[in-house]
């Protein structure tokens, strides 16, 4: 039962740094889904961070897991506002940018986390 409770103080403030971080990007960038993708990029980034400091050391695995990954990160990063904007871009018939949105973005969050991950094991 503890686990939940770190997921949900964790997912509370994901949620609300994302929140700031996508009104910030979208003052200068109010038609391009740049918040989100920075968001995603930069959440991937960190989860392979995290996830190598789990395997590397003696962290608390629950706080890591829980509270940092799933509960944070899980809400700070996100799939279905990703999933939104690429509609969004279809309906306003920018086919061409919907497509370059997915592929840079699942791209960009597979190489960020592994470069998280990698990071410091040269």
């Amino acid at each position: 039962m503890i686990n939940f409770f770190w997921v949900a103080a964790g997912g509370a403030l994901g949620a609300s740094l994302r929140f700031i971080s996508s009104s910030f990007f979208n003052l200068f960038y109010p038609n391009l889904p740049i918040g989100t993708f920075f968001i995603n990029v930069l959440g991937s980034f960190i989860v392979g961070l995290l996830i190598n400091t789990l395997e590397m050391r003696n962290y608390s695995e629950i706080f890591i897991k829980y509270f940092l990954i799933i509960g944070v990160l899980g809400s700070y990063t996100t799939f279905s506002a990703f999933s939104y904007e690429v509609i969004e871009l279809y309906n306003n018939k920018k086919f061409l940018l919907s497509i370059i949105y997915i592929l840079a973005s699942v791209f960009s969050c597979i190489v960020a986390a592994y470069a998280g991950y990698t990071i410091n094991k040269v």
